[in-house]
């Protein structure tokens, strides 16, 4: 009976924090288009957010970006995109999340992947196909872990 009440607490819990998240398609943008809000309705988790910023298997954010901070412990950081050393200092949390969330709104014709957007795309295939895709996608990173690298990035300040 314990077990029983216990996961119907755990169930109720994720509700809840789901349905404060912000859908891919139903994210707000700011006249730059920076996001105000959470995607989460809470702060994300910086150690998780450097977490997802480095993992291959992730982000991959160090395929294109460098950060003193993590060289000693990750390896091979990239230089296509800018350095984010001191991230926090150039922009406010609403635009690092909306630059997190899809660049391509800010910067035209960039290279960096639109993190939490799941339609819209230009030739997307379908695994190792030549099937196109069909839409909508599952969005790269999801809202959580937008949030924790949004909260990773906030930590990078000029020293």
């Amino acid at each position: 009976m314990k077990a029983i009440i216990a996961a119907t607490v755990v169930s109720i819990a994720a509700t809840a924090a789901s349905a404060d998240m912000v859908a891919p398609a139903d994210v707000s943008y700011n006249e730059y288009f920076g996001v105000e809000a959470s995607l989460t309705g809470a702060p994300g988790d910086p150690a998780k957010g450097r977490e997802v910023f480095s993992s291959r298997s992730q982000g991959n954010c160090v395929a294109c970006h460098s950060v003193s901070e993590m060289l000693g412990d990750v390896a091979w950081h990239g230089n296509v995109g800018p350095s984010l050393d001191g991230v926090a200092d150039r922009w406010d949390e609403a635009d690092i999340r909306g630059i997190v969330v899809n660049a391509k709104n800010i910067y035209d014709g960039t290279i960096m992947p639109s993190f939490y957007k799941t339609s819209g795309f230009i030739r997307p295939g379908e695994g190792y196909t030549t099937k196109p895709a069909s839409e909508p996608l599952p969005p790269i990173l999801s809202a959580e872990q937008i949030e924790d690298v949004v909260a990773y990035l906030m930590t990078l300040h000029d020293s």
